[in-house]
């Protein structure tokens, strides 16, 4: 795991103009929208946690994927920055293609999880 840096105010700025950018076209896409925010504010997951009421442990799910926050948790979330929650349709995708990367996703994090799984004793 990666030692948090304080990032300085010029790379905070730049981080927050992007994130807008993102977030103005449409881009900003969970798992990886959270990680964004709380970089963009300089903040380390036990930081962003404690402001969110939630533990590190939370917001390291979150971010990876690994977890199923809840709507109240994502509208907390995106208060930090002014964000709502939205559906944003995807150009291009038809509900069958989006239903089967649902499905494909949700078979990779199961994945993971198994083989994260320590054996069974025998």
């Amino acid at each position: 795991m990666g030692r948090f840096r304080e990032p300085t105010k010029d790379e905070i700025r730049d981080r927050r103009r992007a994130l807008a950018d993102k977030a103005q076209a449409g881009l900003l896409v969970l798992p990886g929208a959270v990680r964004e925010m709380r970089q963009a504010i300089g903040l380390s997951q036990d930081d962003f946690a404690q402001m969110l009421r939630l533990t590190r442990r939370q917001v390291a799910e979150i971010e990876r994927g690994d977890s199923n926050p809840t709507f109240d948790t994502l509208e907390r979330i995106g208060r930090v920055f002014g964000f709502g929650l939205g559906f944003v349709p995807v150009e291009g995708a038809s509900l069958k293609s989006r239903k089967g990367a649902m499905r494909d996703r949700a078979r990779k994090r199961e994945k993971a999880k198994a083989e994260r799984r320590p054996p069974p004793a025998p």
